[in-house]
Parts: C-alpha cells; sequence; structure tokens
C-alpha cells in the first residue's frame, strides 16, 4: 500500500509502504485521487507548472557553506528562557519591549519550590508509549482534535518567537529592550533573512525556490550539512521529526507557487496568507471552538478585520510585545496534548522519545521509517480517515511520560539540569514573575476556580495556584476537549490581535483575500503543498 500521492517528480511524502498484492485498503484505493486537487486550488497563481526537479538537493548541486545562525543542532526548549522573557522581573512590570505582561497590575505568584516541584511530578501519566496507537483506550484522546494540530501549535509558537538578532547584539541588549524581531506570522522559519542573507536557504538552480534535501535512498527531507545538521531558519524546528516535516511542507508550498508562475515575493505572501488563513480558521477553532474565533473578528476600515482586544494592548502596534501570561504559561498547553507515540503511517508507530534512539528526536536526517502520511495527523479532504488517525491528548493535567525526562537534543544534559517538562514550566513561570490564575481570572472578570477544585490541598499554596496549572486544569474540568475561558481568551487575544497589527498580514490587505477554495483547513494547505 501506498500512503503518498504523486504530484510531481519530487512531491512524495516519503517511500511507499510494503504493499500486501492480497489486500486492497481504502487508502490505497483514493490515494492517488488526493493529488488531483493540488492544481486547481492553485487557483491565485498565473500559470500551471510541475515542481523541478532541483528544488531537492542532489549531489550534482554542492551544499553552500554552512551559516552558523541558520544551523539547526540541539538549540530547543533547553537553552533556557527566550530573551527578554525576564523582563518583568529585570525590570518594571509594567516595561514593554521584546516580551511584556497583559496584567503589569497584578503581582507575582512565588510559591515555594517544593510545592512546585512536586506538583511536576503529580502531572505525570507514568503509562509507557502504546506499540500501536489503536491499542489506546486509557480515555486521554481528544476526539475533536487530531494530533497534527499539536505540531502546528509549535510551529506557530516557533514563528513568533524566532530571535534573529545577531549574538553581538543579543549580548548588549541581554533583556531584548531594543534588539528584537516582530512576533508576526511571517514563516520566519521558513525564509530566514532571505535570499541575500540567508542563502543557504534557497535553491541555486531554480531562482525563486528553498532548497529541500533527500536522505540517502529516503523521503525528502531538509537540507542537510554533512553532519546532519539542517539549513534551516530556525533550528527548533528540527527538534522532531513530525515539526521538520511540517516545516518541508510549507516549503513545499512556496515551491509549488513559484512552480506555478509566482514570482518570489508573490509566492512568499500567498505562502503566509494561506498559513495565517489556517491559523484562524482551522488551528483556533479547534483548540477554542468557533464561537470564540467569531465573537472576537469584526469588520475594519476599507475591509480590513479588525480584532475585540479586551486585555492585550501593546504599546507599540509596529513591535508588539509578547505576554509572558501567553508565553510562558498559557500557550504551553500544548505540552499536554503530546503523545507518547505516533503512527507515523500504516503499521508503524513510534515512541516520541525512547532509549535506543528508535524514536522521533530529531537534529538528524529523516529515517526512512519515519516519514509521515498526513492522513495520521489531519484530516485530508476526500480522502477517508485511518482507523487509528493519531489524536491529541486531552488538555489536562496530565503529561504522557516521556516528558518527565528530556533528551539531549531538547535539553542539554547538564550537571543540574531539568530535564521534566513540567518543572521546568512551573519553575520557570514562578522565576519570570507570572501571576496566579486565580489573580489573572479576576483581571478578566472570570469568576476564579478555587484550589479546593483544582486539587491543591495544601495551604502553603494561599489559595492559589500557578498560571499554567491552572489554564490546564481549567480546560480539563471543562471535558479537556479544548481551552477554558481565561486560557483560551489569552491564546486567542494574542494571536488574533498580532494578526490585526501586522500591515502586512491578510487581515490588512489591500482587498479582502480568502483562499481560492473555502472552507480551507490544514489538510487542504498540505494537499497544495503536494505533501500528501
Amino acid at each position: 500500500m501506498t500512503s503518498a500521492a504523486t504530484n510531481g517528480p519530487h512531491s512524495e511524502a516519503g517511500p511507499a509502504a510494503p504493499t500486501d498484492p492480497g489486500r486492497l485498503t481504502r487508502r490505497s484505493l483514493l490515494v492517488n485521487s488526493a493529488g488531483l486537487a493540488v492544481v486547481p486550488m492553485l487557483a491565485e497563481a498565473t500559470a500551471s507548472a510541475p515542481v523541478p526537479a532541483g528544488n531537492v538537493s542532489t549531489p550534482s548541486t554542492p551544499a553552500p557553506p554552512p551559516r552558523p545562525l541558520t544551523l539547526a543542532g540541539g538549540r530547543g526548549h533547553g537553552v533556557g528562557d527566550p530573551r527578554g522573557s525576564d523582563i518583568a522581573v529585570t525590570t518594571k512590570r509594567s516595561t514593554q519591549a521584546r516580551f511584556g505582561l497583559m496584567f503589569p497590575q497584578l503581582e507575582p505568584f512565588a510559591p515555594d519550590d517544593d510545592l512546585l516541584v512536586a506538583l511536576a511530578r503529580q502531572v505525570i501519566d507514568p503509562r509507557p508509549p502504546l506499540d500501536d496507537v489503536s491499542m489506546s483506550n486509557d480515555g486521554f484522546d481528544n476526539p475533536y482534535i487530531p494530533a497534527g494540530y499539536t505540531y502546528l501549535g509549535q510551529f506557530i509558537d516557533h514563528d513568533m518567537t524566532r530571535d534573529p538578532t545577531p549574538l553581538p547584539q543579543q549580548r548588549v541588549d541581554p533583556h531584548a529592550l531594543l534588539n528584537f524581531d516582530t512576533p508576526f506570522f511571517d514563516l520566519g522559519s521558513v525564509y530566514g533573512r532571505g535570499p541575500t542573507s540567508d542563502p543557504q536557504l534557497y535553491d541555486p538552480d531554480y531562482p525563486g525556490m528553498l532548497r529541500l534535501g533527500r536522505s540517502q535512498g529516503g523521503p525528502v527531507d531538509l537540507p542537510r550539512a554533512a553532519d546532519g545538521t539542517a539549513y534551516i531558519g530556525d533550528p527548533r524546528n528540527d527538534e522532531n521529526l513530525i515539526i521538520a516535516q511540517l516545516q518541508i511542507a510549507f516549503i513545499r508550498l512556496h515551491n509549488q507557487f513559484v512552480a506555478a508562475g509566482n514570482g518570489f515575493a508573490a509566492a512568499q505572501r500567498l505562502t503566509r496568507w494561506h498559513y495565517q488563513w489556517v491559523i484562524v480558521h482551522d488551528f483556533l477553532p479547534h483548540i477554542l471552538g468557533s464561537g470564540v474565533v467569531e465573537q472576537m473578528l469584526r469588520s475594519g476600515p476599507h475591509g480590513t478585520i479588525a480584532v475585540d482586544n479586551r486585555f492585550y494592548h501593546p504599546d507599540d502596534s509596529r513591535r508588539p510585545m509578547m505576554p509572558i501570561e501567553y508565553s510562558v504559561a498559557a500557550y504551553r498547553f500544548g505540552h499536554s496534548m503530546i503523545r507518547a507515540e505516533y503512527e507515523m503511517h500504516e503499521s508503524t508507530t513510534l515512541p516520541v522519545f525512547g532509549p535506543d534512539g528508535g524514536d522521533l528526536r530529531g537534529s538528524r536526517p529523516l529515517p526512512g521509517n519515519a516519514w509521515a502520511d498526513w492522513n495520521y495527523f489531519y484530516e485530508i479532504p476526500d480522502v477517508e480517515a485511518p482507523d487509528d488517525r493519531n489524536m491529541t491528548r486531552t488538555i489536562d493535567t496530565q503529561l504522557s511520560l516521556p516528558l518527565s525526562n528530556l533528551p539531549p537534543t531538547v535539553v542539554a544534559h547538564i550537571d543540574g539540569a531539568i530535564l521534566s517538562l513540567a518543572e521546568r514550566n512551573l519553575l520557570r513561570g514562578k522565576r519570570l514573575g507570572l501571576p496566579a490564575g486565580q489573580d489573572v481570572a479576576r483581571a478578566m472578570g472570570i469568576p476564579p476556580i478555587p484550589n479546593q477544585r483544582l486539587g491543591l490541598a495544601d495551604p502553603r499554596w494561599g489559595g492559589r495556584a500557578p498560571l499554567w496549572f491552572y489554564v490546564l486544569k481549567e480546560a480539563e474540568l471543562g471535558g479537556g476537549c479544548q481551552l477554558g475561558p481565561v486560557g483560551g481568551r489569552i491564546v486567542a487575544e494574542v494571536i488574533l490581535g498580532l494578526l490585526a497589527r501586522d500591515r502586512n498580514s491578510y487581515f490588512n490587505a489591500e482587498r479582502p483575500w480568502s483562499p481560492a477554495s473555502t472552507p480551507f483547513s490544514m489538510g487542504d494547505l498540505l494537499v497544495m503543498a503536494g505533501a500528501v
């Protein structure tokens, strides 16, 4: 059986899985029809053409020399706090720069470290990874959110928090008060600093296209140096093999637009706007519910889209700050959605982290058995779902077991390193001066959940809870299928607010814009990219 439709000489998602000649499956009958949707969906392109073979690096195309600023090499979540996220404890709580506080009037919540460490141990689900996703019967599967949205959320986060500031300027400005990039959704992880400053990301044989590579005899991969290090606009997008393949999909989407006759700038704009549309009309409705998004959007002047922001009010709309309530707490809801294992394609399930390296950790060439059949991660139009599609875990206060012992590709294993993701989140929230969950709820006019209902019985909590834990428990008490009112509103305010402030987003297009065919989801984007 093959799970990869072919839309051109290099559009396959990976090598074909073994075929049983005596058995036909739903996917083997439907898969070739999926690729036919690509050409009509490129309606904004001025011409149609197959993606040239040259957009996959071959030995005849020598790799440009390495540029350290864009090489992935284990620089994941273990590098410490993003530059500037300590602004609430290094300057006044009202200060805004790269980061800031959404609720500067609230005092920081600083419970004892031993309380936080004990809580971190309680939120780990002790069950080991499954050998097959179809065996999942623990009640933690979220039936409404396919697992791909976990990694789309990670991709979105990296796009917002990418810091391309040169190291000398970072040293001069360690708190990011002066030198920092915007958190806009501009796909900086894909385009880097552009063809002139980051030529290693671009195909020298096909002007306007981005480079791709290929594992030896294996699937399409990121372009890599001889040591396996990826040439990539943000090294964090190579820290696991699922997000690395999402990166590949966005590269392919851009190349499809170029192949269809668009110049580089037009292809870049189309790629960004389709990505932004997916964030607003697919990602956020899955995470928050469509009603929350619809209530916040309204018509702006000259056909633009405005947002009802009640709490997110950055001082500088051209370089808006990112609230630490969002980046250090609310948006980290995705950690509870991570499965211990994923079925990558028919009959191949891999743990997210494993002791023997046969897992999904990144920062290496894509193994031949780890290519992603995206039908196992997203709803693909006109393709019937597999019986065992990966679903996210529910949004709650239980994190999968592998997250209690992060590998070296995510956290440097040095003396004193904290390898538990929950412990890192809880201690980081205290160190960076986050307010308590109940205090944020009151500031938003939402009745706070008392600690008794949150399961925090120790009187040393003082009737308050860490914001990250509060957001997860709020979702859990609501059923765990999407974020609750506090966490959901923070996430929606920041993401939609940033799109409204970005003069180059589709919210502010000269004429109202939408994809050629709607509704348009992540599954549609993957088909359009030729990645299915």
